[in-house]
């Protein structure tokens, strides 16, 4: 079965790189044989990104959709903005500065198809960027990220990813979880089923970086997040429950000693650290449990709740006429 595509590109603040990405990508798929289309996403630019897009639809018309958030939600948002939008067999994800190679898009699809993956990863094995501010933690990173998930992978970074829509619909981003999309692909599918693939990867030659050191941080607490909601989501009062048993535990055995103490060996303990440090043990053993109790609530809701998009849309559709029922399939001709 042949696979209709959807592209999707966010931008932030590119209004140097709009125009070329686009076209970058109409090249790449004009020999595809079957419809697919381009979502290009303006998160909030303060530039003019959107104008430039814009310019674009009016040339190329409804096979390209325009999607303009309210303001700046992030990559995350973005992506999950042309994700809804889409309508393709497959979603193919690429960041809009250039650095990835729309030329790619082919092969990838083809890898994804011959291989039944679910999620092919793109990986940048000669990467274009600092080693310092972006290689070395990026290294670490990949390997801290594989060894929590359970999903090994050379690149988590790598914007370039070609999914199946069956899957991905399924999964929900939010705040900065595009990094962990593999991990949160992993949790309705085998990690056989997500591969990876050695991707151009180009130096910017326009525009400005939107990340740095601090990205790292984010990593990590992000990371701390996943590694939670992989193990404990639908079960969330074992894991605070476990810690408030273990809390409670301690507390319990230093009062009973106490106990002893006190009415059997006649000791004054009014004065010991000792007494001080089981009550505290007690009472954070409760909140502990009760914290737990919450959670099992709250996961009750969460998967019992409506879908709930983590962006808004200017005007609340994509501008396009009609909304996106009626894009055009694109099939540029050679």
């Amino acid at each position: 079965m042949k696979e209709t595509v959807s592209v999707i590109v966010p931008f932030y603040n590119e209004e140097t790189n709009v125009r070329a990405m686009i076209e970058a990508v109409y090249f790449a798929l004009k020999d595809y044989q079957l419809p697919w289309e381009l979502i290009v996403v303006d998160d909030g630019s303060s530039d003019c990104t959107v104008d430039k897009m814009r310019e674009c639809k009016a040339e190329l018309g409804a096979s390209l959709c325009v999607i303009e958030l309210q303001r700046n939600y992030g990559q995350t948002a973005a992506m999950q903005a042309g994700i809804d939008q889409a309508r393709g067999s497959l979603l193919v994800t690429l960041d809009g500065d250039l650095q990835n190679d729309p030329a790619d898009i082919p092969a990838m699809i083809k890898e994804l198809c011959d291989r039944q993956l679910d999620l092919l990863q793109g990986w940048r094995k000669k990467r274009k960027d600092k080693l310092i501010m972006r290689k070395i933690p990026s290294k670490i990173a990949n390997k801290l990220i594989g060894k929590v998930t359970g999903v090994y992978l050379h690149d988590y970074g790598c914007s370039l990813k070609v999914y199946r829509a069956s899957v991905m619909k399924n999964v929900r981003l939010y705040g900065e979880m595009h990094r962990f999309i593999p991990a949160w692909v992993a949790m309705s599918v085998p990690p056989s089923r997500i591969g990876e693939r050695v991707v151009n990867h180009k130096e910017r030659i326009s525009g400005e970086s939107k990340y740095g050191l601090s990205r790292t941080f984010r990593v990590i607490l992000d990371l701390l997040f996943v590694w939670f909601f992989m193990r404990y989501r639908t079960r969330p009062g074992h894991f605070f429950g476990s810690i408030g048993l273990a809390l409670g535990a301690l507390g319990s055995v230093s009062l009973i000693w106490l106990a002893i103490q006190k009415f059997i060996m006649g000791e004054d303990i009014g004065s010991r650290p000792l007494l001080l440090v089981a009550i505290l043990l007690m009472v954070a053993s409760i909140q502990f449990l009760t914290t737990g109790i919450l959670a099992e609530l709250l996961s009750r809701i969460y998967f019992g709740s409506a879908k709930r998009r983590s962006y808004v849309i200017r005007g609340g559709k994509p501008s396009i006429k009609k909304g996106h029922q009626e894009r055009a399939w694109s099939q540029l001709p050679h």
